[in-house]
Order: C-alpha cells, then structure tokens, then sequence
C-alpha cells in the first residue's frame, strides 16, 4: 500500500456528530463461483473471469471521485466485501489499496479486512494478499456439518473449511469466520452448542454468527413459499441465539453486536464504523456509502450490475445511482437503527444532535419499564437481550 497521504495537504472534513466514529472505505467485488440459495446480497456468477486490470481502472476513478466529496479524511478501515474478493488476484488488491493510499490519508493502525470463501483459500493467495496489505480475514464458513454445508449451498466440506482456517491462521494475526444457525428444524441447541464449541476452538478472536432468515427473491424464498423448506420457529430460534450468548460468553468471545463476538479489543473496527454511525465511502457494484459533504449527509449507492457499473465509471468516472441528502429525521432513525445493534448503546446525547429532537422519555421509560432497554454508564441507553431479539420494533418505538 502507498505511504500514507499528510493530512495538512487535504481539505479538512466538515464536522459532524460522530465524526469520531472513524472514517471507512468498503469495496465491492461482485462475483462469485456460485449462487448461494439464501443469499441476497449483490454478487453474481460469470463463465467468464472478469478483466481484472479494467477492474482495477474503474475502481481507481470511482476511489478519485469520493476523495473529492469527502476530502480530509483518515481511512481508520478498509473492506473487501463480496462476492467473493479472495478470487481477486494479489495485485488486484494491492493496486486498491494503492490507490486508496494516493488519496487519503491512512491511519497507521488501519484495518484492512478481505472475505474469502474457503473453496479460494489458497496458501499462495494468501501469501499475496497480506504482503499486498491485507491484515485481516474473514471466511464464509457458514456450518460444521457437511449435510447442511449442501443444503445452504455451499461448495467446501467441514474438513476443507477448517482447512482455510489453519491457511489463515498462518498468515494473519486477525482471522474471524461466519457460522450460520437455525438453519433447519433439526438443530437443536445442543447440536448448535456442540458445534459452536468445535468452532471457537478454532477462532483466534472473533466469530460472526448469523441466525438464518429467509430472504426475499432468494431461491429459499421460493422453496419456503411453496412448502418446500421448513426453518425453526420463533421458540426455537430464540432458544439457539440464547444457546450463543451463552456459549460465546462462556468461552470467552461475548456478543458485542447482535451477531458479532469477539475478545475484548478484537471487535470488527470496521463494522463499528458502521455500527457507530461514522463514514464510509463505497466503492464498486452496489456499494453502499455515507459521506458528509457541504451539502451535508450524503446516502450513496452505486449502479448493482457489474458490467453496467463498468461502463458507467468508464463513462462518467462514477457510478451513482442515489446521493441523497439525509435529513435530521432520517439521520437520527439511522443512529438508532445501527447504534442499538451494539452492546454499548447509543448516546441519547448525540441522537439529539443528528435528529434535532430528544427520544422521548416516556417511550424511554416504558420501554426500560419492559425490561428492553437498559442505562449504562456514562448515560448510554442499550438494547437488553431481550430488546436485542424485537430490536425493530424496540427502534420503531423509539423513532416515532
């Protein structure tokens, strides 16, 4: 990656409630060997391999222009995110991180995390990516369990997924790896504790673990609509994620998000961007971002089909499809929405000064009256577990 920028050489960045909270850039590569039947994320599978040199051009001009909307600032994370980004070549995401590096500046404790999916871990990849930059994993694991590694659709086996663990684990300080759960009527939480226990022997710091759900458009979808795939109730869906609290907490890698863990000081910096309403610039297919310009609050996205993305950048050097302005309202809800999902809470303090408006004590109150909520420290308000479980309608409350 290219020495960092100065700071003194760049416009410095309009201030904001949480600006704080760090500044992040999240890249999109879209494609994938295969479809996974419950995703509905923004990948896509092509016969043929991407040019990924034309690639590397349009995410340049996409990286010059959000410099210029948000200049002055200091990257504190960098994500590739798919997709699958560990099919990208070493120089691929070196060429990024370069590019990042020319126009920004770059803190030196900078995050830079990869998703990989384990059938494209390979020793020799990975060897490229960290001396490229890299320095953080995450690996799409999804399941211990061969039978329902097929069933979600996966291509690798258990044996293979511990594997791409060990290969990361070699090479990187910082791994993490996503497990899914209630994934069908048979998991019991014992079952699920069995496994998790298997998993966390394995983690080093962090685990992601995700209940299932069934997504619009997705092909569960359509086979839970025609009769054809049965997930686990609302009982018993709860009785697992207590199972992970319990599990996590026990072994040392307690909730910090609602389906994120990790040791103390291990957290996803990245995703706490996120969580903590910072910015981040998105760049590539589909990619999402929140930018505060002098026009204020900026909600970005870009064009989602890859090759019209492509063209588009080459066209035009961006390829936006929404730059909305975000309004107090909008602001606040937004704060709320993604601070409630971590432990720590929100700061009602800084509600104030996105929204325009105080939470309403009443709705406050009755809401920590139903044990949904809770005060912290500091006089941070947090979601209780069971506040976690309906946090949408915990925020629908809150919001109104």
């Amino acid at each position: 990656m290219s020495a960092p920028v100065a700071i003194a050489e760049r416009q410095a960045a309009p201030t904001h409630p949480t600006a704080g909270a760090g500044f992040a850039v999240y890249v999109h590569w879209p494609f994938c060997l295969a479809k996974c039947p419950y995703c509905d994320f923004n990948s896509h599978v092509r016969h043929t391999p991407p040019d990924q040199a034309r690639y590397v051009a349009a995410f340049r001009r996409e990286i010059v222009h959000r410099a210029a909307l948000a200049p002055g600032r200091t990257v504190s994370s960098i994500f590739f995110g798919g997709g699958t980004p560990s099919l990208m070549e070493g120089r691929t995401v070196g060429a990024i991180l370069d590019a990042i590096g020319e126009h920004w500046a770059i803190d030196r404790n900078c995050e830079v995390s990869l998703e990989a999916n384990p059938t494209s871990v390979e020793a020799g990849r990975f060897q490229d990516f960290r001396a490229a930059g890299v320095n953080r994993v995450s690996l799409g694991v999804q399941a211990l369990n061969d039978a329902d590694l097929k069933s979600l659709g996966r291509m690798h086996t258990t044996q293979e997924a511990l594997d791409a663990v060990a290969i990361a684990r070699r090479y990187f300080e910082r791994y993490s790896f996503d497990l899914i759960y209630a994934r069908s009527v048979e998991q019991t939480p014992a079952l699920w504790r069995a496994e998790l226990e298997l998993a966390i022997s394995h983690a080093a710091e962090h685990l992601s673990l995700y209940q299932l759900t069934i997504e619009p458009e997705t092909a569960f979808d359509a086979l839970f609509r025609a009769g054809k795939l049965k997930v686990p109730d609302h009982e018993v869906g709860a009785a697992l994620y207590e199972t992970t609290q319990e599990t996590t907490a026990k072994h040392g890698l307690p909730v910090y998000e609602i389906s994120n863990h990790a040791r103390p000081g291990a957290e996803c910096r990245h995703n706490l961007v996120y969580w903590r309403y910072g910015e981040y610039a998105g760049i590539g297919p589909g990619a999402h971002g929140r930018l505060v310009t002098s026009d204020g609050r900026m909600a970005q996205s870009t064009e989602k089909r890859p090759e019209t993305w492509l063209e588009r950048v080459e066209r035009d050097g961006d390829a936006l499809i929404e730059n909305e302005r975000l309004n107090a309202e909008a602001q606040g809800d937004e704060y709320l929405l993604m601070g409630l999902r971590l432990v720590e809470g929100i700061d009602p303090a800084t509600f104030n000064a996105l929204a325009g408006r105080t939470l309403k004590a009443s709705r406050v109150d009755s809401l920590v009256d139903q044990g949904l909520l809770t005060y912290k420290l500091g006089g941070k308000l947090a979601a209780t577990p069971d506040g976690a479980l309906v946090l949408d309608a915990v925020v629908a409350d809150l919001a109104a």
